[in-house]
């Protein structure tokens, strides 16, 4: 392999900068090219998200050497409380027959010890990340941006800010939503607003939550309260587009009111203990995960609602899939960015990305709303599943990453 490094990703994201470790940690040269710094995105005023993380997820990052940073501040999920309901106000224990119980206890054989996922501020995995990449000496030209990419006979050449070319065998958009790296190889992107808005705060609890997850369903979207380490939890508010950002504005005691008519009693007293965020909602998919010696992972391949959790975790699933072809494909003495290698990649997670974002879509159409028949369906369901542990404990497994071909990492082995 020839050029200034056998990999460029562009993007150092937490899917992102997951590839370039696991990359380097096989022994490929990696470049990571972000527009801003690490210390930017780890500054708990970036975004205010925290993420979901499956088991199988969090396993690759023990396998690459990233966990040590960012184990300290994972939450162990350890059930997940879904309910249905028309009004404020998240319940436990459930008041009518349309709930469901997800615990880790029920599915041992599979988790082996762990819990259903750890819930993380995105700003610490960010900072395990960051740590980890520096460890690695991997190459990080940060903040540049990139303007343009060639793909070549033998390399693709990529032309940053501030002049600079780099050339590579293969580069991987891991850029986001408005992927230049997707756009610049022509690959088209199919998508769709909801008219929703994520409002994410995070909050001080006076009770402890044991690390209980709860989704309550409400007409407008899904209110989720996520536990946190320190007895404090994140907020997922989904609310319309035009409440969402009335929220956004309000003061901060009418905010608080609001909130704690819409969060209910069962954890006792809550209290904002930060800034609070909100984020348009919207589907969009790629038409494919590859292009002439480019991949894409994560946002700049699908980016979904929020409303199972899994936006993170598939981007973590792209990055394991993708390094373990590349890594065999160079050990086989294969052009890591040929179309043959490349193929293997989309044939391998295309058709779960598209499987998974389309049902997420589903679920949030089927959920939010206050129609008759769907919340007819929606509660037969919930409670026939409820019922049969065998489905019950399909879906953990689901969302814990462990169905399906599993890429080596995720399986905690390293490559």
């Amino acid at each position: 392999m020839t050029g200034d490094a056998d990999a460029i990703v562009v993007g150092a994201g937490m899917a992102g900068a997951t590839l370039a470790l696991s990359l380097s940690g096989a022994g490929l040269r990696v470049a990571l090219i972000d527009p801003m710094p690490f210390e930017v995105q780890t500054a708990p005023t970036f975004d205010g998200r925290a993420s979901a993380v499956s088991f199988a997820a969090f396993r690759q990052w023990r396998a690459i050497g990233a966990a040590s940073c960012i184990a300290p501040h994972a939450q162990r999920i350890e059930q997940i409380l879904v309910t249905d309901g028309r009004s404020p106000g998240a319940a436990a224990p459930p008041p009518g027959p349309a709930w469901l119980r997800f615990d880790a206890s029920e599915i041992t054989d599979a988790t082996q010890g762990e819990p259903l996922g750890y819930l993380i501020e995105n700003r610490h995995i960010r900072a395990g990340l960051a740590h980890a990449v520096a460890a690695a000496e991997i190459e990080v030209l940060a903040p540049n941006a990139v303007v343009s990419l060639e793909a070549g006979t033998a390399a693709t050449r990529v032309t940053l800010d501030d002049g600079r070319v780099l050339t590579a065998p293969l580069v991987v958009g891991a850029d986001g939503r408005a992927s230049l790296v997707r756009r610049q190889s022509n690959i088209g992107a199919l998508g769709w607003g909801y008219g929703q808005s994520g409002m994410v705060a995070t909050v001080a609890l006076e009770h402890d939550h044991r690390g209980v997850a709860y989704e309550h369903f409400l007409p407008a979207g899904p209110f989720a309260i996520l536990p946190l380490t320190g007895r404090r939890a994140s907020l997922v508010w989904t609310e319309s587009t035009r409440r969402g950002a009335a929220l956004a504005e309000a003061r901060e005691e009418v905010f608080v009111a609001y909130l704690k008519r819409r969060f209910g009693s069962f954890l006792g007293g809550v209290a904002p203990c930060g800034p609070r965020f909100v984020h348009p909602l919207s589907f969009q998919l790629a038409d494919r995960l590859i292009g002439p010696r480019v991949a894409l992972i994560g946002d700049s391949a699908h980016a979904i609602h929020p409303i199972a959790g899994q936006g993170l975790n598939m981007g973590l699933k792209d990055a394991a899939a993708l390094a373990e072809v590349v890594i065999d494909a160079v050990r086989l003495g294969e052009d890591l960015g040929a179309p043959t290698v490349l193929r293997r990649y989309d044939r391998w997670r295309g058709v779960d990305n598209v499987g998974v974002a389309l049902a997420t879509d589903a679920f949030n159409r089927l959920f939010s709303n206050d129609h008759p028949l769907p919340r007819l369906v929606r509660g037969a369901g919930m409670a026939l599943v409820n019922r049969i542990g065998p489905a019950r404990r399909f879906f953990m497994r689901e969302a814990g990453g462990a169905v399906g071909e599993l890429p080596r990492l995720l399986r905690g082995e390293a490559l």
